[in-house]
């Protein structure tokens, strides 16, 4: 299958991208590759390279086509359309605002391909145009199924709207090695105003009378107060935080980890907590309206759902029935290839006749206003 992926912002083919939307594209173009797939992905000009000017590259074994010379949307977005029409790929995934969704939408038409939309839902930007181009694609993908609710509130029927997951590198979860003397609960987020650590350490706090350690994984604006409440609260001495921590060596804690407390109150897909849960970790998360990592843990016998900061502190408690474990394989249904696969599989719905979907709205000017 030849895959065009339309992506503007994905510019650099060196290095990794800090933006989630951008680096889940980057991660699904390798995930197809690997599975003998042809992908291009079709972004601005490229930053940071100097003087080269080459407008094709690869790595990876993704091509990476820059469609302008410079990172400049005026001749992006009408390039774009007249490419997609002359290399005619199977598919057309878009990530991005209208404007790219709409440029794609009008180059696979040329193309006689349907389009898939990847909505990751951080932020979702507002304007007239939001509703048209989610209506516009054969399929909206979304990472789990909160962000699945706000597409379809949108406009999007029911039936093209999709939760393809976010992936995780399952061979990279077995090469870690457990650290020697692990905390037994650990928590990981940036520690900002959205961050929520309050909750895990009221509830560390009512166990005070137990034997634990626990430590912080993260960094932020808001670590000082935190640091300075797990004093307030008599707990510092058994609270460590470790502040930015690469992911190899996350992982090895929380292989060596016993509990992993979710209690951030904005998350469209949990993958700390993914990570953890694959390391073997008990899941601990507290239910948010705007976060989607309780998605993650029902259902789940190694997993609980909980309300409060008192819930917390009860099923960290309630954990302790559970084996010590350093590897789930049942999370390997997150493995990267197993999540291309769900691609392949929305790729393939959208390409197939839909007599309950509504007729296509025609599609505004991308360059009109937002």
């Amino acid at each position: 299958m030849q895959v065009a992926v339309v992506a503007p912002e994905l510019r650099l083919v060196t290095g990794a991208d800090e933006e989630r939307a951008v680096a889940r594209v980057a991660r699904t173009a390798r995930g197809l590759v690997a599975r003998g797939h042809d992908v291009t992905v079709y972004g601005m000009g490229w930053q940071g390279e100097g003087s080269d000017r080459a407008r094709t590259r690869e790595r990876d074994g993704v091509t990476y086509h820059s469609v302008t010379i410079l990172p400049n949307d005026d001749f992006y977005y009408p390039r774009l359309s007249a490419r997609l029409a002359r290399t005619r790929p199977d598919v057309v995934h878009a990530v991005g605002g209208p404007a790219a969704v709409l440029s794609g939408r009008a180059g696979a038409a040329l193309a006689r391909a349907p389009l898939v939309v990847d909505w990751f839902g951080e932020a979702p930007p507002e304007g007239r145009l939001v509703g048209p181009a989610l209506r516009a694609a054969a399929r909206v993908a979304t990472p789990s199924e909160l962000v699945r609710t706000r597409v379809r509130e949108r406009g999007v029927s029911e039936g093209r709207a999709t939760v393809v997951p976010e992936a995780i590198d399952m061979a990279r979860v077995r090469a870690a090695e457990p650290v020697a003397d692990p905390p037994d609960v650990v928590a990981a987020t940036p520690l900002e105003d959205t961050a929520n650590l309050e909750s895990v350490l009221l509830a560390l706090a009512e166990l005070r009378d137990r034997d634990w350690h626990a430590t912080v994984v993260g960094d932020g604006p808001r670590r000082a107060a935190y640091e300075a409440q797990a004093a307030d609260l008599s707990i510092d001495g058994r609270v460590t935080f470790a502040g930015e921590t690469p992911l190899d060596e996350r992982l090895s804690l929380y292989r060596g980890a016993h509990v992993f407390c979710q209690t951030a109150r904005d998350e469209v897909f949990a993958t700390e907590l993914l990570w953890a849960l694959a390391c073997g970790c008990v899941g601990v998360v507290e239910y948010q309206a705007d976060s989607a990592a309780h998605e993650l843990v029902e259902r789940r016998e190694r997993g609980f759902r909980v309300s409060t900061p008192e819930g917390i502190s009860e099923r960290i408690a309630a954990a302790g029935a559970y084996p010590q474990w350093d590897l789930d394989e049942s999370v390997a249904a997150y493995d990267e290839g197993a999540v291309a696969g769900r691609w392949l599989d929305c790729y393939s719905a959208a390409g197939a006749p839909d007599e309950t979907a509504e007729a296509p709205e025609p599609t505004p000017h991308p360059d009109a206003e937002q």
